[in-house]
């Protein structure tokens, strides 16, 4: 004869996931003003594989910071690992470093006393590579902390979207052409009409440097400067 279970006390279980779930902080939601950090396809399909929380946060952390170094050498020491934003101790950091260089997503380059770590990509073996035979030493120490992007590209992502390789020449371009000062105008502007498209950006930015900076607008006639972008110059964009 079997003997009889205690019935399981599914109310403790309830309460126990409560108290789990109120130590959590709040989350609000992301935004359509924030920028977004591309993750690689391959990266993804290893997710199953990954059952330590450390090497996915370092690995992770890696992609965004790394994707945020303007520049061709694109790496990061072990100290730009910091424990507070990634919510693990320094061991943690370090162990979760050694399974990502074991599994193959991140490389690690020594030189002399310098030890860096860079993303598997092509850039990064190239980087890699380089830095090991000890070229760019003295650029690895200054280009190893985070850059904040350009201007316009921080504009196109928050206000019409993420960008892709032709889209980032075709910025480069634009900001050869034209005032830096006047594209965050030329974006509020695309905003305020709900039309999010870089080729209006650009109408605007081209007409402001053939008519003049101080023909942009006419703070006497409200309705006039808003008919300014809206006019038959502009009219394929309102279809």
């Amino acid at each position: 004869m079997s003997e009889k279970r205690p019935p399981r006390n599914t109310c403790a279980a309830r309460q126990c996931r409560c108290d789990e779930i109120k130590i959590m902080s709040n989350f609000n939601g992301f935004t359509s003003s924030e920028t977004f950090t591309q993750i690689p396809d391959s990266f993804i399909h290893l997710i199953k594989e990954i059952d330590d929380a450390a090497e996915l946060k370092v690995t992770l952390y890696a992609i965004w910071r790394i994707e945020h170094i303007e520049g061709h050498f694109r790496a990061m020491c072990q100290t730009d690992f910091e424990p507070g934003p990634l919510g693990i101790s320094l061991e943690e950091i370090h162990l979760g470093l050694e399974k990502s260089v074991e599994r193959g997503t991140l490389l690690r380059a020594e030189h002399e006393t310098d030890v860096f770590y860079f993303l598997n990509s092509p850039r990064g073996r190239l980087a890699a590579e380089a830095f090991a035979k000890g070229n760019w030493r003295e650029s690895a120490r200054i280009m190893s902390a985070p850059r904040s992007k350009s201007n316009i590209f921080k504009l196109y992502e928050e206000n019409i979207g993420p960008l892709t390789p032709l889209l980032a020449d075709m910025l480069s371009e634009a900001e050869k052409k034209y005032p830096s000062e006047w594209f965050e105008e030329a974006f509020e502007i695309a905003v305020s009409r709900n039309i999010r498209n870089w080729k209006y950006v650009e109408a605007i930015l081209a007409r402001w440097k053939e008519k003049g900076k101080d023909e942009r607008k006419d703070q006497q006639d409200p309705v006039k400067d808003t008919d300014r972008y809206t006019d038959s110059e502009f009219s394929e964009f309102f279809k």
